[in-house]
């Protein structure tokens, strides 16, 4: 029996990994040639394949370790080793994944056995089993039900602090004068550093390679995860909303990296903040804000990803096909939070989720951008993206292009990045003016947006009072903002905006 490993799949006690005889991991390159991949992805996942690689075979593993083009290639070096082998797998989140990889196998001469995956603490099963077959999937309910389902957070039947979220508490900017949590750091040792200069001298790649910091190892991974706890999650609840100057981190976790290589585990991140605050090192709204997203978010979204696929990827609910802007390739625009927001994840192939929400994904929104374009940007740019969470979070939460598992969309004027950073203040464009030269591009392209899509959006239950804003505005209103709206475009596709 050979294990086969896949490259985001490296925790060194997953179960997969039982009474191995063997272990296979196959280092494929084809994909990373159809995409300008962000060269400190690539170099992240494969600087930790053949650094869980080199860790296997210390613990006494036998480990073949196979670069090829392809996976098939990699299986005909295998199976021409070992004719007619058994293999086993951990079953891939992404669509389709787990059919194709036995396909593969058996086309060889070999058979595949495919195991749960171990990285999610909800599965398929459990899952269906609360949603049922209705439609309309929400997230909160859904994260009420894990919370109890893990007794995590909880007293009796009810939460903590008698509050299961703590939003209101969590949408702070921060005082003048305060300074972010230090942000930890794994320098390139010597097989990464190989690792890197191979990257960029092997693809084409979109981003910048030096500078790369990310933990490729799990001990590298524990550490990051004790120095968020330590020293990041008592200010990462107030402020993880926040986007200030330059800062790209400011107290997030910089852990979904490592979570989605599988070099963390979900429940030894969740256990650490719930005791940090049961050791009264961290508040209750920092903590359960977290763990919101790890037992909630991320679950929710491995999901809605598989209940939702094919479909997700090949339909838009609001029937969008403007090329994205180049803007998010060259960084080039005049707009201060879109500039630091793509400055951000092409220096590290990183933004938070504000940034990724309210910001990349808000603009391209109210443009009215092909989302699928910016899901493959997302796709390629960011160093913790995979298809299961990348498609559900842009096509879902980020461009509202499917309402299987969204109410509505999160379309902002400039108001709440006026509200929530301190961009607009040196900004060259005027956050309160919706016409005119000056006027920020958010405000007129965010009333087009409301307009253009009216029929869809009015009936919905959480948009009633944008529309009673949009019933106020007069003949002359609407002439300007269209004509601000299409010098926007104009500029926004001339790369002058």
């Amino acid at each position: 029996m050979t294990v086969w490993l896949l490259g985001d799949q490296l925790h060194p006690e997953s179960h997969v990994l039982d009474d191995a005889e063997r272990v296979l991991l196959i280092e494929a390159t084809a994909f990373a040639d159809r995409r300008p991949y962000h060269p400190q992805k690539l170099g992240l996942v494969f600087a930790a394949m053949r650094h869980a690689r080199d860790a296997l075979r210390e613990a006494g593993y036998t480990v073949e370790y196979r670069r090829a083009e392809t996976f098939g290639d990699g299986l005909d070096s295998h199976f021409a080793a070992h004719s007619g082998d058994d293999l086993r797998v951990m079953r891939p989140p992404s669509h389709g994944a787990a059919d194709r990889l036995r396909e593969l196998v058996t086309e060889r001469g070999g058979s595949l056995s495919i195991v749960d995956d171990d990285r999610f603490l909800c599965s398929p099963a459990a899952f269906d089993e609360w949603a049922g077959e209705g439609e309309g999937l929400r997230h909160e309910p859904f994260y009420r039900w894990m919370r109890r389902r893990a007794d995590v957070l909880m007293d009796g039947d009810d939460p903590v602090g008698g509050e299961w979220n703590y939003d209101e508490s969590n949408r702070k900017t921060p005082p003048e004068g305060w300074s972010p949590p230090p942000v930890p750091a794994y320098p390139p040792d010597a097989l990464t550093r190989e690792t890197l200069d191979w990257v960029d001298d092997r693809f084409d790649t979109w981003g910048e390679i030096e500078g790369f910091a990310w933990p490729v190892t799990r001990a590298d991974a524990l550490e990051a995860l004790d120095h968020f706890i330590t020293h990041r999650l008592p200010a990462f609840g107030p402020y993880q909303d926040a986007m200030v100057g330059d800062e790209h981190a400011l107290a997030h976790s910089l852990l979904s990296s490592s979570l989605n290589l599988g070099l963390l585990g979900p429940q030894e991140v969740i256990d650490a903040a719930v005791d940090a605050w049961e050791r009264d090192a961290a508040p209750i709204e920092s903590v359960e804000g977290f763990v919101r997203q790890v037992l909630g978010w991320r679950e929710f979204m491995r999901h809605a990803y598989r209940r939702t696929m094919p479909d997700l990827v090949e339909t838009d609910l609001l029937d969008r096909s403007r090329d994205l802007p180049p803007l998010y390739y060259d960084g080039e625009t005049e707009m201060r939070c879109l500039d630091a927001a793509v400055s951000h994840v092409y220096e590290r192939g990183y933004a938070h989720h504000i940034e990724r929400l309210m910001v990349l994904s808000n603009f391209a929104l109210v443009f009215g951008a092909d989302p699928h374009e910016l899901t493959e940007w997302f796709h390629f740019g960011f160093v913790d993206a995979f298809h299961w969470v990348t498609a559900p979070n842009v096509l879902g939460m980020g461009t509202f292009a499917t309402d299987a598992f969204t109410s509505k969309p999160y379309a902002s004027s400039g108001s709440y990045v006026d509200r929530m950073s301190d961009h607009c203040a040196d900004c060259a464009y005027d956050v309160d003016a919706t016409t005119g030269e000056n006027a920020c591009p958010f405000n007129a392209l965010y009333w087009d947006f409301l307009d253009r899509n009216e029929e869809r959006l009015r009936g919905t239950g959480r948009m009633g009072l944008m529309y009673s804003h949009v019933d106020r505005k007069s003949d002359a209103e609407w002439a300007a903002i269209r004509d601000r709206v299409a010098t926007v475009r104009r500029r926004a596709r001339d790369g002058r905006l």
